[in-house]
């Protein structure tokens, strides 16, 4: 019962930080899409646990970022007419979301299941509070996106800087998730770990250009924000926090030790190669 009342409280508060930050823009664009961003979630739970299943958790969150970035840019428009600045910052966005829910998707459809998960999906509470925190991801990340374009995107060095940033941390992931991928699929790699390309340089190239691609939204929206609205460039420090400390890095590095903690040359890889920014002196090359 106190666990099943944690879950619901944690949801609460989710909720409640991500549309506390959207108060503060005092835009009533943002405050919907934020909002209109946890619905989606609340409503795709319902199937998702009467159906005990998780394979399209990712793919829901890569379309509620869609969906709230196209839902405020069109309203916007209505509002305020056409913004080239706006376009582009809202075409970066869904180009970034489709590609990795396309991504996710196939891949959790390929290996059968998210890990992740199984416990998870038991819980009425808990599977909600996990959709909940979905929401709460794609309403901190976009925020500082959403406020841009419901203001109207300011084209200028700063933007190109910032779009400049977003490529390279774009590229980086695709690049990073690509060979990954690649690595998987070869037969002779089986129970084998990944330490060649950009993982001989981070144990995570793949969150290393997402942090990075987010950073560059951010600067790419800065222009466009004023007074208590600059609170919304939390996206990246938010992606960070919750790639590092909380869902991405610990979750995979207690995977990687009860899998390969027993090798050698696992444990040396980890000792020698850094978690995530890249360092040439220290690249994994055996």
């Amino acid at each position: 019962m106190k666990k099943n009342l944690s879950h619901l409280f944690f949801s609460l508060i989710a909720f409640a930080v991500a549309y506390g930050l959207a108060w503060l823009t005092v835009i009533d664009l943002v405050m919907n899409a934020v909002f209109l961003s946890f619905l989606i979630q609340w409503i795709l739970f319902v199937p998702a646990y009467y159906f005990q299943t998780e394979k399209f958790y990712d793919l829901a969150g890569s379309m509620t970022y869609l969906t709230v970035i196209i839902y405020t840019s069109y309203a916007s428009y209505l509002m305020t007419g056409f913004n080239l600045g706006s376009i582009i910052l809202g075409f970066i966005v869904i180009i970034w979301a489709l590609r990795l829910g396309i991504f996710l998707f196939t891949r959790i459809h390929s290996t059968g299941e998210d890990k992740r998960f199984q416990s998870i999906k038991r819980s009425p509470t808990q599977f909600f509070m996990t959709w909940t925190l979905q929401g709460m991801w794609v309403a901190i990340c976009s925020a500082c996106a959403l406020t841009a374009i419901a203001n109207g995107v300011v084209l200028n060095g700063v933007f190109l800087m910032g779009f400049l940033v977003f490529l390279l941390g774009f590229l980086m992931e695709i690049i990073a998730d690509h060979q990954k991928s690649s690595f998987r699929k070869n037969p002779a790699n089986q129970g084998h770990f990944i330490k060649t390309g950009l993982w001989a340089y981070s144990k995570h190239p793949n969150y290393l250009g997402e942090i990075t691609l987010w950073v560059g939204i951010a600067i790419c929206s800065l222009s466009s924000l004023s007074g208590l609205q600059l609170i919304t460039l939390i996206s990246p420090v938010f992606t960070y926090f919750l790639l590092v400390y909380i869902s991405g890095i610990p979750l995979l590095k207690a995977r990687g030790k009860e899998k390969w903690g027993h090798l050698s040359q696992y444990q040396e890889y980890v000792d020698r190669t850094p978690t995530l920014f890249f360092n040439p002196l220290k690249r994994f090359d055996k």
